[in-house]
């Protein structure tokens, strides 16, 4: 019976990946001519997505909406410290073990949309739950809602490889910074509107209603956006015999491209560093609460704060990597949590806390668009989702110990924390300026394939 159920669990999952469909055999200029014919589709799409992904992300801001939630149901900062690893490593950490099974299968938008409905989309929809449970089960309903949290950032992780293969395969690489900036910018743009709108909602209903109207319109944006994502054009690939081998060999090959690809080890180290470089973000909005007593309503302000600064550091990357580079785009970003950071240290006044979020804002759209695009650009395509794995699962596990790092040091002093953050920021800039090479302007790729 077990091997039965095995069988038929296969077949469904084979179904739902449409891996048993035949692959037509594209060659690259047929895939080129692809991309080309169906762009101002796909570029619509894009932003659409893009679009109703960002503005229910706002209502959900990681920085600001959800610490504010949770000091409403605890006093204890731990929660505050996992809620930051949560919201900083869940899409990064699963991604190492998917990649090497996206590699194997020629399509990937089933991934992204079959799956990804029941990983992604559906756990966002415990959030307002949560809220209605907080005011007579406070304990049960955080529980509740690290659950659909965690679900949501994890299932999203899984997927992760295959969205990001998919992108690539849809838009040419020296149109992806626009592609991805522009609807960034659209996005959180909008979403700013959002932060305005989750502010008032907060301020003029009493809790918890207004926490739950605030995360029922990000569940259904965000499920909006994935209703706009099935429509996407994708080129589809056959796999390489050479990716069709036995279990086993994705570790090899793993550590083949880390142990040799010098330039790409360099990177996941400037990376890992980044991670340390906002540990701190998780704690802004505590620490202007617990030092200056601001507002609940204040706290929308910081968050439309923070996504204008976003909305231009994503157009801001899209058209400067387009044209130089992912490089100078990260290091503009590296920059910007520099001062954000100094600034959140030395600043007197609570009002130089809304230039503070600008700059995390701006830092973070930069990073978002260049940290995700580049990783595309370090191997051939066959071996496209590997790479992205490896480094996004490297970024996954700082982003993982950084939070529980600053949780730490925020109990001894918040001053503490964004001084280290500001350091460790710095730290990362100056070697990606001095020891990585943009992979775009590279004269050849590492044989990811001889691993």
């Amino acid at each position: 019976m077990l091997a039965t159920a095995n069988r038929w669990t296969r077949q469904v999952l084979r179904q739902l990946l449409r891996a048993d469909v035949p692959v037509p055999a594209y060659d690259e200029a047929e895939v080129a001519a692809y991309q080309e014919r169906h762009y101002r589709w796909n570029f619509l799409i894009n932003f659409l997505d893009g679009t109703f992904f960002w503005i229910g992300i706002s209502f959900i801001s990681g920085s600001t909406i959800l610490p504010l939630f949770v000091s409403k149901l605890t006093d204890s900062p731990l929660p505050l410290a996992l809620l930051a690893m949560v919201a900083q490593s869940s899409w990064y950490l699963p991604q190492l073990l998917t990649a090497g099974p996206t590699e194997r299968l020629a399509r990937k938008k089933p991934i992204v949309i079959n799956l990804g409905f029941f990983t992604e989309r559906l756990p966002l929809w415990l959030l307002p739950v949560a809220a209605l449970l907080s005011t007579r089960w406070p304990a049960a309903a955080l529980m509740l809602f690290f659950l659909g949290y965690a679900a949501h950032g994890l299932g999203a992780g899984i997927i992760a490889p295959a969205w990001s293969d998919l992108v690539a395969r849809c838009f040419p690489v020296r149109r992806r910074g626009f592609a991805m900036g522009v609807t960034s910018f659209a996005g959180t743009g909008v979403g700013a509107l959002a932060a305005v709108l989750s502010g008032w909602l907060l301020a003029n209903y009493p809790f918890p209603v207004n926490f739950a109207l605030t995360f029922l319109l990000a569940a259904l944006s965000i499920t909006i956006s994935w209703a706009v994502l099935a429509l996407i054009r994708e080129p589809v690939l056959p796999v390489p015999e050479d990716i069709l081998r036995p279990r086993g060999r994705g570790w090899r090959k793993i550590r083949h491209i880390i142990a040799g690809d010098h330039n790409f080890r360099t990177y996941l180290l400037v990376r890992l560093l980044g991670t340390f470089g906002n540990m701190g973000a998780g704690f802004v909005t505590v620490a202007a609460i617990q030092r200056w007593a601001v507002a609940d309503s204040t706290v929308g302000l910081y968050t439309a704060a923070l996504l204008v600064g976003q909305t231009l550091g994503n157009l801001v990357a899209g058209f400067v990597a387009d044209q130089k580079g992912h490089k100078l785009s990260l290091l503009m970003g590296l920059s910007g949590l520099v001062l954000a950071y100094l600034l959140a240290w030395l600043s007197p006044l609570p009002e130089l806390y809304v230039l503070v979020f600008f700059l995390l804002g701006g830092a973070t759209g930069i990073i978002i668009v260049s940290g995700i695009l580049i990783n595309m650009e370090f191997s051939r395509p066959e071996h496209r989702p590997t790479y992205i794995g490896v480094a996004n699962t490297t970024v996954g596990i700082g982003s993982l110990t950084a939070p529980l790092l600053g949780g730490l040091l925020a109990l001894v002093s918040y001053n503490l924390l964004f001084a280290l953050t500001a350091l460790c920021a710095l730290v990362a800039l100056v070697l990606l300026t001095g020891a990585v090479h943009d992979p775009r302007f590279q004269t050849e790729y590492f044989d990811a394939a001889a691993g």
